[in-house]
């Protein structure tokens, strides 16, 4: 006999939100500079201290603040040291040394890893 599994969510290409949180996660390091460096500015009254090509965005601020909240809430401490090692530090480092520093097996990493993505996805709302 054939059981059919009934879900409320539509599939999504998992491969996808993968490639848009990474890239989310690494324009979010940037973000956090350019609001320290805006504020910098500020507090010394200098507006324009180096040429802007585009519009600036005021989405920033609440990008970076929403990026902050789904690391914050919707991780556990596993899942958030695994993405601030893998994705939010100044160096690159190999899957395989984040689970080993860790002290997890490798299937326990990737797992937790695939969760954390979809978990910060699902909280700024791209799945």
């Amino acid at each position: 006999m054939e059981v059919e599994q009934l879900t409320l969510l539509e599939p999504v290409d998992e491969k996808l939100v993968r490639q848009t949180v990474i890239k989310e996660l690494k324009n979010y390091r940037a973000l956090k500079v350019q609001l320290a460096n805006k504020k910098e500015r500020e507090e010394v009254g200098v507006d324009n201290l180096f040429p802007f090509l585009r519009k600036e965005d005021n989405l920033a601020e609440l990008k970076v603040k929403q990026i902050e909240r789904a690391l914050e809430f919707s991780l556990d401490e596993i899942e958030r040291e695994i993405i601030q090692v893998k994705y939010l530090g100044s160096k690159q480092t190999k899957d395989i040394n984040i689970y080993l520093d860790l002290g997890i097996k490798k299937e326990k990493y990737y797992e937790k890893k695939g969760a954390a993505i979809l978990n910060i996805a699902t909280s700024l709302g791209i799945i």
